[in-house]
């Protein structure tokens, strides 16, 4: 399946830069280019894309506005928003989650990210920049004290903790897999089990819940 995207940035060099990196992948085709966010809305709603790429601070409607009206209750098969930007304020950040959108990145973090973003968004899960999570995930009160390796609560299998450890570090399902050698299907799989038992609406939460049970350190 083609994942067709749309691209909100206020930068025209911008814009043409992510697309000549997600136009080189064989599953992804750039459908649209929004220069703010008021045109982002317009353009989803006339192109119906599987994912918008958002920047922030646009002019007439910034992207956070735009990700509101895009993900707003009663829409029909709405897109999924990933938002990317230069600025990686917690704020933005925490907004951005709450709103619906389906990733966070800052610009500079590297077409790989930006293109497991997009895929990611695409079936459904939620891709932070690491840099973003493990500084968001640091700052959480209430966290456990960090102690030997022991079996989750939670009925997780063995495999499934350390997928957690390393989603909480920050890793990609792509460098989760190298490290465990494992595919990064099996990744998928084993991140799907562990979201239904903990209740976690993505990879987000699942880190949020490693870091204040104890299972990382810091």
């Amino acid at each position: 399946m083609t994942i067709r995207v749309l691209l909100a940035d206020d930068q025209a060099m911008v814009r043409t830069g992510f697309e000549m990196i997600l136009s080189a992948e064989d599953d992804i085709e750039v459908v649209g280019h929004a220069a703010d966010g008021l045109q982002a809305v317009e353009l989803a709603e006339r192109h119906r894309p599987d994912v918008v790429l958002m920047d922030i601070r646009m002019p007439r409607l910034d992207g956070l506005e735009a990700l509101r009206r895009l993900t707003r209750p009663g829409l029909v098969d709405p897109p999924k928003v990933v938002v990317a930007t230069t600025f990686d304020d917690d704020e933005y950040v925490h907004r951005a989650l709450r709103d619906g959108a389906c990733g966070f990145l800052l610009k500079d973090s590297g077409p790989a990210l930006l293109v497991e973003a997009i895929r990611a968004a695409a079936s459904g899960e939620a891709l932070v920049s690491p840099s973003i999570t493990l500084r968001l995930l640091r700052g959480l009160p209430g966290r456990a004290a960090s102690g030997p390796r022991q079996a989750a609560p939670t009925g997780l299998s063995a495999r499934e903790t350390d997928v957690v450890r390393l989603v909480a570090g920050g890793l990609t399902n792509a460098e989760i897999a190298a490290e465990l050698s494992i595919s990064v299907g099996t990744v998928k799989t084993h991140l799907g089990n562990v979201q239904t038992k903990l209740s976690a609406r993505n990879r987000v939460e699942i880190a949020a819940w490693a870091w204040r049970s104890g299972l990382v350190d810091q």
